[in-house]
């Protein structure tokens, strides 16, 4: 009798789908949850040393560090979704070449887009409008975040294969180690040696690079079981066939989510221009937004992979249990959320800081945040079958008007035209934020979405 080949992927085309999105949802959610938590740390720990000012450089760099991942995030989605097309149709033959040449190209972008950037770092943060207080601690830790962005897109780029193969207990390992590490590290560089901003930055980038090195070591001796064919050779040779599937996807999501962060960026550079003390609490919103979102992304993350395998496997019914149960758990979540900001926003943005004119303004924005919370409800399960799709026209579509015309310009409308200020820019952020599930109705009552 054969005995059956022992394997590491996960077939998403068989089983209960309401028991697969959870158990693969839940670990992606804890991993997003740590990512955010130790960049939080930063926030927390800079803020109690150096109070707004602190504050306001780590929001300020890292808002501009985190823009710059925008490569990494769009092509790893891309790559998530072909592993998991490729996995679905039967073609595991073709995973060694995919992953060769991904690693290869992702890796060279990395250190050509922080080499690029390191000389451009200033110029940058003084079109972030980052507040003269501020300026040279937001340029300690944007450089240093720079230096080190070949780390971030390498695990990015590890969970990206993890994750299309339908394994997402091991990225949370990884980050798992990376956080405890941050805030070790975050202790000594910024409270013992006193070293500010710079000193949070150096704990991430440190925590980043560990955990991307034992993802790779991880995936290279577990290959077999990833069904991955590759060698040492793959990842120095590029496949002109793999590069391509993964450029025609790769390009639109990157997009997207440049023309997202992009928007961000510009709402808090008029936002930074309100001083310091709106800067700084601007830092603890968009924590607080990017935090929320994370079973947002994770039940989309999970989804993309489920539905890009049972479009592969043309199992149709199945991409409808799936978005269905995404949003079974994404709108019980922003219903909790939701009152815990309506009636302990003080005690919540507290965590942050002490200073009462940043928890003020706090207060006021609860209404927002809470359209923040339901505007990742309402995109959540359209992502999955947009990403999951592989349509690389609903991408470009989504990308262009939730991340440039429509964040941009009701930010613009509300904050200026209607004369809200700061409070008009944080909305329109938030309204946008509901673009995909428009867009995601159209193309799945059109049916394009089964189509290749």
């Amino acid at each position: 009798m054969k005995t059956a080949k022992k394997t590491l992927i996960t077939d998403f085309t068989e089983g209960n789908v309401n028991k697969q999105l959870i158990i693969f949802a839940a670990p992606l959610f804890l991993s997003n949850l740590l990512q955010i938590v130790y960049n939080m740390v930063d926030m927390i720990v800079v803020g109690q040393v150096l109070g707004a000012t602190g504050l306001s450089a780590v929001a300020v760099g890292g808002d501009v560090s985190g823009f710059l991942t925008f490569l990494a995030m769009g092509f790893s989605s891309a790559a998530q979704v072909l592993i998991s097309k490729h996995i679905g149709a039967g073609e595991r033959h073709k995973l060694g070449r995919f992953v060769g040449t991904m690693c290869t190209f992702l890796l060279s972008i990395a250190v050509i887009l922080s080499v690029v950037c390191i000389c451009l770092r200033e110029p940058l943060l003084k079109l972030m409008n980052t507040p003269a207080e501020a300026f040279s601690e937001a340029l300690k830790y944007s450089t240093v975040c720079m230096a080190g962005m070949i780390f971030t897109y390498g695990y990015n780029m590890g969970s990206a294969i993890l994750r299309g193969m339908g394994d997402s207990k091991r990225p949370f390992v990884f980050i798992s180690v990376a956080a405890i590490l941050n805030l070790i590290l975050d202790l000594i560089f910024v409270i013992a040696f006193r070293w500010g901003a710079m000193g949070a930055a150096l704990a991430t980038v440190i925590s980043q690079a560990v955990s991307f090195i034992s993802c790779a070591v991880f995936i290279y001796k577990n290959r077999t079981y990833y069904e991955i064919n590759v060698t040492a050779r793959d990842f120095f040779h590029i496949d002109g066939e793999m590069l391509a599937e993964l450029v025609k996807l790769g390009v639109p999501m990157a997009i997207k989510s440049a023309a997202v962060r992009f928007s961000k960026l510009f709402v808090n550079s008029w936002v930074n221009s309100y001083g310091v003390t709106v800067s700084a609490f601007s830092g603890i919103a968009n924590k607080i937004s990017t935090t929320s979102n994370q079973v947002s992304s994770a039940v989309n993350t999970a989804g993309s992979s489920m539905v890009g395998q049972n479009i592969g496997a043309k199992k149709y019914d199945r991409v409808k249990k799936v978005m269905v149960s995404i949003y079974k758990i994404t709108l019980l979540v922003a219903v909790v959320l939701s009152a815990l900001f309506i009636f302990w926003p003080e005690q919540i943005y507290g965590i942050f800081t002490s200073e009462r004119a940043v928890i003020e303004l706090g207060v006021s924005y609860v209404p927002v945040v809470i359209l923040v919370f339901f505007g990742n409800t309402a995109r959540s399960g359209m992502n999955a079958l947009i990403n999951g799709s592989g349509n690389t026209t609903v991408n470009f579509v989504t990308a262009i008007l939730d991340g440039i015309i429509l964040r941009i310009g009701l930010g613009l409308l509300f904050g200026l035209v209607f004369k809200m200020g700061y409070l008009g820019f944080f909305l329109g952020d938030a309204l946008a934020g509901f673009t995909p599930f428009f867009i995601g109705l159209v193309f799945y009552f059109g049916g394009k979405w089964k189509k290749e």
